[in-house]
């Protein structure tokens, strides 16, 4: 038995909403919102009395998805500084191929991105950058030249 695809990313997050304006502005698309809840729930996540809302979003050619969860129970537990350092252990990015990297970020900054480096460019093949979304999440912008 092989894996089928990657489903999806979870990201758990305080404001829903500017979460998934920020992800909208990338380009992403609203996929839809519940509340989650009861004993799948808890048995899934090892927690007990799950209540938390989520919002899926997808790129838009529907192959990659991001789950936003914002817990209501149990709290929420912060392990530390949002504005941790790439080189942290763990997840600590979701990248994305954009079209115009320099337009890309211009756009987020009104959402609260900010640029962790410059802008960069590797050989003649790709502009990359890293920069800080909502929750202090890293996210990385990739435009392929050429």
């Amino acid at each position: 038995m092989a894996v089928q695809r990657m489903d999806n990313v979870g990201i758990v997050v305080e404001d829903m909403d500017a979460a998934i304006a920020f992800f909208v502005e990338l380009g992403l698309e609203l996929e839809g919102r519940a509340q989650v809840e009861g004993l799948f729930a808890d048995q899934c996540t090892g927690l007990d009395g799950v209540r938390c809302d989520i919002a899926m979003v997808r790129t838009p050619d529907g192959h990659s998805r991001l789950e936003l969860a914002k817990y209501h129970n149990p709290a929420v537990i912060s392990d530390g500084p949002r504005n941790r350092p790439h080189n942290i252990l763990g997840t600590h990015r979701v990248m994305f191929a954009v079209d115009d990297i320099k337009d890309t970020v211009a756009r987020l900054r009104p959402h609260g991105a900010e640029l962790i480096g410059q802008i960069a460019r590797f050989e003649d093949s790709y502009l990359l950058c890293y920069l800080r979304g909502p929750e202090g999440i890293i996210v990385g912008l990739a435009e392929q030249l050429g």
